[in-house]
Parts: C-alpha cells; structure tokens; sequence
C-alpha cells in the first residue's frame, strides 16, 4: 500500500511538472509570435439615454448606475518587430443597467391598468425607469502600444442581447390618451400604472469602443473603455417612445496577462 502512495505521489507530482513546463513553452511560444492573452473583470457605469436629450424630458430627478458586472477573456495580436500595432479580439459577458427617476411632458407611453388593459398616448409627469441588460459582446479593436506600460484600443463592438429589461412606473400626472389633445386619465395620490417594453428591445446592437490599459505590475493591468452604442436599443417597429435611446456605458477593472 505504501509503495502504491509513493507512485501515485510520484505521478502527480511528474504530471504538475509537466504542465508546468507545457505551459511555460506555451507562454514562450505565444510571446514568439506576438500574441497576448489577457482575462477581465469590471463593472458598468453609464446609462440608456436619448442623444441629444428631446424637449419631452423636462428633469432628472433621480439615477442609480445599480451593480453592473462584466467578465471578459481577449487575445492581442501584434504585428511587426517593435509590436506597437495589433488587433484585439475576444468574449465578454456583461450586464448594463440603470434606474432612473424623470418629469416629463407629452412623453409617448404605453401604461398597463389596474385591470390589465393598456392605454396609450402622451405621459405629462413623473417616470420611474428601470434597465438591466444582459449582453454577449465580441469587440474588434485596433490596439496601439503606447509605452512598455500603456496601451490604447479603438474599434467596434457587436453584442447580443441575452436577456433585456425596461420596465417602470408612471406617478404624480396624467395620459393624453391618442395624441395630446385626446381623453385624460390621471394618475395622483401615490396612484400609479406600470409599464414594460422589454419585448421591444432589439437583439442584435453595436457601437464604438474606446479604452486604455495600464500595466500596474507584470501580469496585473487597469483599464477604462468607453462602450457607446451606435443603434436605438429597441426594434425599429417600435414606436411608443417617440426618440432614439443609446447605451452608453463606461467599462472599468482589472484585467491578467498571460
């Protein structure tokens, strides 16, 4: 039995030195050839936002960024003897959300009643906001070494909605219901009616990445990346809010280089 434990110890022992020095060659080879490969985590800070801000919103009155993780795994590949230029690409799973608190007038909304049925029309009041969204993102950077430590990216980024949600609450007004001179319904009194336009919002989206990182230590880096969504988040049939609506989020966190 004892000599059993001894070989079995042996082997795993063999089998760590192994992978060890498979993963060193690995790393050497990767190097050789100018690849890079690098993990990150961060989280979100931005919002969902008409660009610009449409007469129809008269205030903010409120915002919470809410906890918006993002994990992400790239390759760089850089080119030429000195490796100043390369192209990154990779995964990244990643959520973008806010909540939001507005007044506004002659807003287009669709409301569900106590009852379920739905009005529609134009909102003069309160609006509570809500978006969560969860996305799988692919970005395709340009990365441009700008000293041994710093390093700059650009490009565009295509993403997936997983899973969406714009969801709220209207208070303290009243709906036009048809068009701003039509039927009015109040709402006062902490009387509210909900709204959901989460089966609008579209799947497919992209925009504009930009972003640098900073290596703190060998393997250690910081980065910043500005994410800004070039398409309207909700499908082009969708015609309830009357203006276009972006997100718009900074990315930042730590990321490891192989």
């Amino acid at each position: 039995m004892k000599k059993n434990i001894i070989l079995i110890l042996c082997l795993l022992v063999s089998l760590s030195t192994w992978a060890q020095r498979e993963r060193t060659k690995s790393i050497i080879w990767s190097s050789l050839h100018g690849l890079e490969y690098e993990i990150k985590a961060g989280f979100n800070i931005g919002g969902t936002l008409p660009i610009p801000f449409p007469a129809e919103i008269r205030s903010i009155d409120a915002y919470n960024p809410t906890l918006s993780i993002t994990i992400e795994g790239n390759i760089t590949k850089w080119f030429g003897e000195k490796q100043k230029w390369g192209v990154t690409t990779g995964l990244k799973m990643e959520n973008k959300g806010m909540r939001t608190k507005a007044t506004v007038k002659d807003y287009g909304m669709e409301i569900i009643g106590d009852g379920g049925e739905k009005m529609s029309g134009h909102w003069n009041g309160g609006v509570r906001t809500k978006v969560q969204n969860s996305y799988l993102t692919i970005p395709v950077l340009a990365a441009y070494k700008l000293t041994p430590r710093w390093n700059l990216k650009f490009g565009p980024y295509f993403a997936y909605l997983m899973d969406g949600d714009f969801s709220g609450h209207v208070y303290e007004g009243y709906l036009r219901e048809g068009d701003p001179t039509g039927a009015k319904v109040e709402f006062t009194n902490d009387k509210i009616a909900t709204y959901d336009f989460s089966s609008d919002l579209r799947k497919f989206q992209w925009g504009v990445q930009l972003g640098a990182d900073w290596k703190a230590f060998k393997h250690l880096k910081v980065y910043a990346d500005l994410n800004w969504g070039l398409n309207d988040i909700f499908q082009k049939d969708f015609k309830t809010i009357t203006f276009d609506m972006y997100a718009v989020y900074l990315n930042v966190g730590f990321g490891y280089a192989f």
